[in-house]
């Protein structure tokens, strides 16, 4: 089971609040403005900024 197109329609980034996008690979939900990943674990998105990383262009 993947994240379902409604629920990435109102996830939001908590740094910036930016929307974030499914990566291509579907390790994480990366924001398109502050570039942080957040994890996906158990197939459940991690939205807490201490657990995100920051991937580079």
């Amino acid at each position: 089971m993947s994240i379902s197109k409604e629920l990435l329609e109102i996830l939001r980034c908590p740094a910036c609040r930016a929307k974030v996008e499914l990566k291509p690979d579907g390790s994480g939900l990366k924001c398109g403005e502050c570039r942080r990943v957040y994890p996906i674990r158990d197939e459940i998105p991690v939205m807490l900024v201490d657990e995100a990383t920051i991937e580079g262009k």
